[in-house]
């Protein structure tokens, strides 16, 4: 979901969510929303690094980063509507065990998240969020992941939308801030005058909505969320993919203020522990998630 010329790839594998998991190392309150993840054998404490942490962060005891719980299988809400599960909260579990701190997932408004952290309401953002060179003005990202854009259809494909260029003339929904915004306006450039109409909404759920009551044709998600949308049993029922092609595969990256490269050099050599340990891996096995995994960390790479 890189925000420069668009590409194309074909999907290998689909994502399906298996078990929602609820053991482990990083329960606890988070704002609206708390976290509740499953523990990872391979994710060890490492004193060197836990001492490298900004020592507010030290003696806080808790480090906040900020979330939207409406894509799963990234990150969502459990049954409970409290518990915020998912990959990205294992995720933050598994390095809060080699930092040796807690970290919260705090549900959050997705669109003002980058704002907030430099502010310092928190420390950070995971939350599916892409690494763009406009973004790196904002903040820096410590990259986890790989993944593209997908184009959500109700299912039976109605409208019978199969690429980009079937939204000209159509109502699509995203969510506000997104990449996908960046993506559709782009697109535009393809349909003469019959442009897209794109409707924005605060989450990713509320554009969902849309698409599930049949105000819009499409909705544009990362590919892990879409996919995951096609099989669940809870919503293959009203989604589908339209195809299985990924628009603008990019990286994913944990936010954080452009001012505090402690933590982000600390979180940086977490994750690359984690991949070396193969905690990672087994995170990503257990979301179904393989097909996104990148070799190492890196910084700032996605822009």
């Amino acid at each position: 979901m890189r925000q420069h010329a668009m590409a194309a790839y074909r999907m290998v594998n689909a994502c399906i969510v298996v078990a929602l998991l609820t053991t482990g190392c990083g329960a606890g309150s988070a704002g609206s929303g708390s976290t509740t993840a499953g523990s990872t054998r391979n994710a060890q404490f490492d004193q060197q690094l836990h001492d490298r942490l900004p020592a507010a962060i030290r003696e806080r005891g808790v480090l906040r980063l900020a979330t939207d719980p409406s894509y799963a299988p990234m990150e969502s809400y459990a049954r409970d509507g409290r518990t915020i599960v998912g990959f990205e909260p294992d995720l933050a579990a598994a390095l809060g065990s080699v930092l040796g701190i807690k970290i919260e997932m705090v549900a959050a408004d997705f669109g003002a998240a980058l704002g907030d952290t430099r502010k310092g309401t928190f420390d950070g953002v995971l939350s599916s969020m892409t690494d763009t060179a406009e973004r790196e003005k904002e903040a820096d990202f410590v990259n986890y992941f790989a993944a593209g854009t997908s184009i959500v259809v109700q299912r039976g494909n109605p409208h019978g939308v199969t690429d980009l260029k079937d939204l000209c003339g159509q109502m699509v929904a995203v969510e506000t801030a997104t990449v996908q915004v960046d993506l559709l306006r782009r697109a535009q450039s393809r349909c003469g005058t019959r442009p897209i109409a794109v409707r924005t909404y605060k989450t990713n759920a509320d554009a969902l909505l849309q698409l599930r009551t049949g105000r819009v044709v499409a909705v544009l998600n990362d590919t892990p969320p879409a996919t995951h949308l096609a099989a669940d049993q809870q919503t293959r029922a009203n989604y589908q993919l339209a195809s299985s092609v990924q628009y603008e595969p990019g990286l994913y990256g944990i936010a954080v203020a452009k001012n505090n490269t402690a933590l982000r050099d600390a979180l940086h050599d977490a994750l690359d522990r984690l991949i070396r340990s193969r905690a990672y891996a087994e995170l990503l096995q257990r979301w179904g998630l393989t097909t996104g995994a990148v070799t190492a960390s890196t910084i700032n790479a996605g822009g």
